[in-house]
């Protein structure tokens, strides 16, 4: 064989496999494209969540700058898509007073929510002793003695969505709702055993995606 024919049988496959490899490509940007023009249709709504209520087995602000706390805390997320279902990959829930986190986390089980579909979920979340900012714990004080406290209920997490067979990367979740504990001859609550209080909220939470 010539080198000129070597030359060519080497330009042929050079060629060929050029071919293969735009073709992989406008095949996968085809398969993108699709993907984006679907989604941009179908217009994914973020879920919705309510603070249904919160029982307090404890809440002990006597030392200064610690707080003991316990809360059963009842939350219930909607899906409103139609045709989009929602992976809750990781879920974790915890309580914050005046933007400081003021219990340990508690994890959520994953979970799929499909269609319009509603979920209930109920965790505990308490703190033994959490170190409080000198400020948030005289502010603390004060709203204890006025009898209001405010302190909101959070879930981080990470979500993806699915469409069909495809299904998304993860998005961060941010979930905020407030909850009002009112106590003294203010309370708003429902005396259970234990010393436990109820508060019936069915609060709307601020949702972030």
């Amino acid at each position: 064989m010539s080198v000129k024919e070597c030359h060519h049988h080497k330009g042929k496959k050079h060629k060929i496999w050029r071919r293969i490899f735009w073709g992989i490509v406008i095949v996968a940007f085809m398969v993108l494209l699709t993907v984006l023009i679907i989604w941009a249709i179908l217009k994914p709504s973020k879920p919705s969540f309510i603070l249904q209520d919160v029982t307090v087995y404890e809440f002990n602000a006597s030392i200064p700058n610690l707080l003991t706390s316990s809360f059963q805390v009842t939350l219930s997320s909607r899906n409103p898509n139609d045709k989009i279902g929602i992976y809750y990959d990781r879920l974790n829930t915890y309580v914050s007073y005046r933007n400081q986190q003021v219990t340990y986390r508690t994890s959520i089980p994953p979970s799929y929510q499909g269609h319009k579909e509603e979920d209930v979920w109920s965790p505990f979340v308490y703190g033994n002793n959490v170190p409080v900012a000198p400020y948030n714990s005289v502010a603390l004080s004060q709203d204890q003695t006025n009898g209001n406290v405010l302190v909101i209920v959070k879930i981080d997490g990470k979500v993806r969505w699915k469409v069909g067979a495809f299904v998304s990367a993860h998005y961060n979740l941010n979930v905020r709702c407030p909850a009002f504990i009112t106590f003294g001859p203010r309370s708003t609550g429902i005396a259970l055993a234990n010393n436990a209080i109820k508060y019936q909220l069915v609060q709307r939470c601020s949702v972030g995606l």
